[in-house]
């Protein structure tokens, strides 16, 4: 039976706008738990629910694929720190102590930082239509953040939960960029199982720790409706997507995808809460979508 991944396999495009998707209503929920849930519980137990799942998809693999999964370990260490281990835990860090606004606002300069780590160790370049369609997307990425006035950007306050947002947005820029030194041949469930396993490694003694500091987990319905969420969508089918999607367009033009996350916010504010769409909206959405037309057009 084809995995996921198989069946999506002529259509990056759609992978990636899911997975932009998924991660949209994973900040909204990362800010909206922080009182129930604490950051590195959130971070474990999503991926330890991830874990489980991708497992059964990923054993049927193993004995065949272990000596390249072997060979390739320094990669899967590092693609497992960064991208499971680090990148989440410092995103939800930072919404302990910022405004979604301001996450949202960081959070949309991985492409950019994206493009410059590719351009620095991969010797990539844009041609100059991809780089305006780059420009034209962050444009409207910040419309929307900005409400139309140029002057909430400038006077958002930057503080410790903003450095570390910073953080998270190198570590997953690395991270995309790594993930063209994968091991070649691997299954992308077994990839995936395999570097799970290392980021709930890291993430086990740094829950204990929070832990032992007296932070608890609050076990009621909506905090566990919540870790579900988490652990099935932004965890399990958006690293699949997205690695999928990097694996066919390449690091710079997946990570452009990270600004449909204000549409997405702005479409489901409008549909669970009620908020209706403003002028920038509309505004932002239009830049955002023809951006990213000029960055794929050949």
């Amino acid at each position: 039976m084809p995995s996921l991944a198989t069946r999506f396999h002529a259509n990056p495009y759609l992978l990636l706008t899911l997975t932009a998707l998924f991660w949209s209503g994973n900040m909204v929920l990362g800010r909206g738990i922080r009182a129930d849930v604490p950051p590195l519980a959130l971070a474990f137990w999503r991926w330890a629910i991830a874990f489980v799942l991708v497992l059964p998809l990923a054993l049927p693999h193993l004995k065949a694929q272990w000596p390249l999964l072997r060979a390739g370990w320094r990669p899967v260490l590092f693609l497992g720190l960064v991208g499971v281990g680090g990148y989440n835990t410092f995103a939800y860090i930072s919404l302990q102590y910022t405004a979604a606004t301001n996450a949202v606002l960081l959070n949309s300069f991985i492409p950019i930082v994206t493009i410059a780590i590719s351009w620095a160790f991969l010797g990539k370049h844009l041609r100059r239509l991809e780089g305006l369609g780059v420009l034209i997307s962050l444009t409207g990425a910040l419309t929307i953040i900005a409400r139309g006035d140029p002057a909430v950007l400038a006077h958002l306050d930057l503080n410790i939960g903003d450095v570390w947002m910073l953080g998270a947005v190198f570590v997953w820029a690395i991270y995309t960029v790594g993930l063209a030194w994968r091991p070649v041949g691997v299954h992308p469930m077994l990839m995936l199982a395999a570097m799970t396993a290392v980021g709930l490694a890291a993430l086990a003694p740094a829950y204990a720790w929070e832990t032992a500091q007296g932070r608890q987990m609050v076990v009621q319905p909506g905090s566990l409706a919540a870790l579900a969420y988490v652990g099935i969508f932004p965890s399990f089918l958006g690293y699949i997507f997205y690695n999928r999607g990097v694996a066919e367009i390449g690091a710079s033009k997946a990570s452009l995808f990270i600004h449909l996350m204000p549409v997405f916010g702005t479409l489901l504010s409008a549909l669970f809460l009620g908020e209706i769409p403003h002028w920038y909206h509309y505004a932002g959405i239009a830049l955002i979508f023809t951006g990213i037309w000029l960055t794929m057009t050949k």
